[in-house]
């Protein structure tokens, strides 16, 4: 009913430099969880993009509440509440590597922009905003609010969500553009414990004296490092080009004194596709497990965590707990952080699991495994998420993409955990279309504009259409 003026609407030059321009002010803030402080949750930087978010909403017009820095409302009304829409402001670490520009820089290049949080999830709540102004522009009659919610922690858990509605009531309707288009009504569940095993200090060499890799949990470890005793770089250089070779990763030598360091750098990805990436930490295990380490407790440590962890098995094979259904499709696995001392290890894996896994068939499945070489294991398993196909949200949602996109609209299946996992009855949809790689959580993010532009068309749509 409305596509003719949203179209007109959105076809002035104005829009999409605004859209660039609110992009960019909220790129600008580095928001990476840290230390809490006295009301800031989740460090200053969410608490300064929140800050930044919540004015530019209010320079827009609309009425805005901040929730003790865990989350900002931005309310399209004064009716009583029949949308949310949940974007958030907090972004993963920046990382290394990054060519196109600094990684709080924002940098337009043919059509794309570049920085920290233009892909997820930044501009696509930039694009809300602008969904929400041009409904208030546009003068549309409405009897229901739409409110913008606008967190600070789903990144690290959530932890914002979670306190916002231990406050307020769910809404009827909820969507996320935290994903990408057509729709996804069914997230994977998610597995991730911690395992540890410990052992007496040795001296013997050569011999591994630390090990670090990974910088998140629910991010492919694009670099990873450890320090050796006993070995030069002359002698270590001929392995390297060998499992080079395997892995597709490569190796820098340092020789710091009678050590020799490490370094190898693969690529990084999100953790719920872990075959877009390269992983630094396996790529290492699988070089250090070749050359000739004494037998002491970090050597055996590092062959048990190889023969469980195997470079380039991202479905859980080797660990015991592949599995698939065809709904939701396969189990995937990340190996995401791990810390090696002269006396023991501490790692974590990412898994995201399909709706036919159990405690049965995963986690007892992969204690097992870590048992068999002395490990210990601890954590526990998160549901999946499915709202069905046929809800009155998700036809409502996909005829608004089908009106603006002209592509046919389906739900999807996806393994990455959007903010919308543990809402009833909640989706995520957009912002990305298909096909394209913003390249999520890694180096050079970007996004591009003329898709969000569209993004912000459907969105005004589904507004409307929700709330009329």
């Amino acid at each position: 009913m409305y596509k003719q003026q949203i179209d007109s609407y959105f076809a002035d030059p104005a829009r999409r430099a605004q859209l660039v321009e609110h992009i960019s002010r909220l790129v600008r803030v580095r928001s990476v969880r840290e230390e809490a402080k006295p009301g800031m949750p989740f460090g200053p930087g969410p608490a300064a993009a929140l800050a930044e978010g919540l004015k530019l909403a209010e320079e827009l017009g609309f009425s805005v509440q901040n929730y003790d820095n865990y989350v900002g409302t931005v309310d399209l009304n004064g009716q009583d509440t029949a949308l949310h829409i949940l974007c958030h402001l907090d972004v993963v670490g920046e990382g290394t590597g990054w060519t196109v520009t600094a990684p709080y820089e924002p940098k337009e290049v043919d059509g794309m922009l570049y920085g920290r949080g233009t892909d997820d999830d930044k501009g696509p709540a930039c694009a809300v905003l602008m969904a929400m102004q041009a409904v208030k522009d546009l003068g549309v009659p409405l009897k229901h609010n739409a409110r913008l919610i606008l967190g600070t922690d789903e990144e690290s858990g959530s932890e914002d969500l979670a306190y916002y509605y231990g406050k307020e009531p769910y809404a009827p309707y909820t969507f996320s553009p935290d994903a990408e288009f057509p729709l996804i009504n069914i997230e994977k569940g998610s597995y991730r414990p911690v395992f540890t095993k410990s052992w007496e200090a040795e001296t013997a060499t050569p011999r591994l004296k630390e090990f670090h890799g990974g910088f998140r949990t629910n991010v492919v470890p694009p670099e990873a490092e450890c320090v050796l005793a006993g070995l030069s770089a002359e002698a270590v250089r001929p392995y390297c080009d060998t499992t080079a070779e395997l892995t597709g990763a490569s190796y820098e030598l340092k020789e710091e004194g009678d050590d020799l360091r490490i370094l190898c750098h693969g690529k990084g990805a999100h953790a719920s596709t872990p075959e877009e990436g390269n992983n630094a930490i396996t790529a290492l295990l699988e070089l250090l497990c070749t050359l000739p380490l004494a037998k002491v407790g970090s050597t055996a440590a590092l062959h048990a965590l190889n023969a469980l962890f195997p470079h380039g098995d991202w479905g859980g094979k080797a660990l015991g707990v592949a599995q698939s259904d065809e709904i939701s499709g396969v189990l995937t696995l990340a190996f995401s952080l791990l810390e090696i001392t002269e006396t023991g290890l501490r790692g974590q894996f990412d898994s995201r699991v399909p709706i036919c896994a159990n405690e049965e068939n995963c986690k007892a499945a992969a204690e097992a495994s870590f048992a068999r070489f002395g490990f210990t294991a601890e954590g526990g398993m998160q549901e999946p998420h499915h709202t069905p196909a046929d809800s009155p949200l998700v036809k409502t949602l996909l005829r608004c993409y089908e009106q603006f996109t002209g592509q046919p609209g389906k739900c999807l299946a996806i393994g990455g955990g959007t903010y919308v996992h543990d809402i009833p009855g909640g989706v995520a949809f957009g912002c990305c279309m298909p096909g394209f790689n913003g390249n999520m959580h890694g180096a050079d993010e970007h996004t591009c504009i003329a898709d969000q532009l569209t993004a912000a068309k459907i969105f005004t749509q589904a507004i409307i259409d929700l709330c009329s």
